[in-house]
């Protein structure tokens, strides 16, 4: 029940994330540059006070290194910025599904040799992106696409390199502050153009401590009760979340082409999933 408590709670705040960001940038209460330093400081400042408790008071700012820290930065500005444009199930669904995709390439780059449900699964994923873009009403902006493409891949490389950490929740603090020099940088470049209100500014610290900061915590305390196979496909779940949220609380449509494509894609990482596991046992 704890492990189940602790997963719906996680990938609730995985979802929220794309809630919070399309909530402050659809009704212009603040923009996108500012909602993104704002979320990371928050991050920050949330994350090293939970590390602090947790190691009472000693924090190893030697852990997490640069590289994750600029993905983690790319990750988050791109992910800002496309939500100008993207609904925000759309948008939850091309970053997870290009995460996904972009890990699954990586793998077959390293060596992985893919089965024939892997690529039947790789290529259906690819089949819903597709179905996504088709020239229609409700079909997304290419820019808002392309933005949120660039934030999926940048996070599937962050996760990539994290894999194997000794202490994850360390590396992910240091990460976060490793990002502060170019949150200053974008505060700088941007401040002619900052609009921030006291509604944006508390949607961007619960975005950053919430369901970033105690997000990551709470999946990382999931994680120990969860096989990776099981992880992987309960992920799923998250842009019918985000999409459910933008629905309750931006008022957005839930489509038939968001219908199919979410179909599509989620079917087809989840073919690559259970080929994975299937190839895993039978070697």
């Amino acid at each position: 029940m704890k492990t189940i408590l602790l997963t719906v709670l996680a990938l609730i705040a995985f979802a929220g994330n794309s809630v919070l960001c399309r909530l402050a940038l659809n009704d212009d209460v603040i923009d996108a540059a500012s909602f993104t330093s704002i979320r990371l400081l928050s991050g920050i400042i949330f994350l090293l006070i939970l590390v602090a408790i947790r190691t009472k008071g000693e924090v190893n700012l030697k852990n997490g290194n640069w590289l994750s820290a600029v993905l983690l930065f790319l990750y988050a500005i791109a992910f800002s910025y496309s939500y100008i444009s993207l609904d925000t199930g759309i948008g939850a669904l091309i970053l997870f599904g290009t995460v996904q995709v972009t890990m699954i390439m990586a793998g077959f780059l390293k060596g992985h040799r893919l089965t024939l449900i892997e690529w039947l699964g790789l290529f259906i994923a690819f089949s819903g992106l597709i179905v996504l873009l088709m020239p229609g009403a409700s079909a997304p902006s290419l820019l808002g696409f392309g933005l949120m493409v660039i934030s999926g891949i940048a996070w599937a490389l962050y996760t990539l390199a994290g894999k194997g950490a000794k202490n994850p929740l360390l590396d992910t603090a240091n990460n976060f502050l490793r990002t502060l020099p170019f949150v200053l940088l974008l505060t700088v470049l941007t401040f002619n153009n900052a609009q921030i209100s006291n509604q944006g500014i508390f949607l961007a610290i619960l975005s950053g401590s919430v369901t970033s900061g105690l997000g990551y915590a709470i999946w990382y305390s999931a994680l120990a009760g969860l096989h990776v196979t099981q992880a992987a496909i309960i992920q799923l779940t998250v842009p019918i979340i985000a999409a459910i949220g933008g629905l309750l609380f931006s008022n957005e449509v839930i489509t038939s082409k968001l219908i199919i494509s979410s179909m599509l894609v989620l079917g087809g990482v989840l073919l690559v999933i259970v080929g994975k596991k299937k190839m895993e046992k039978s070697t």
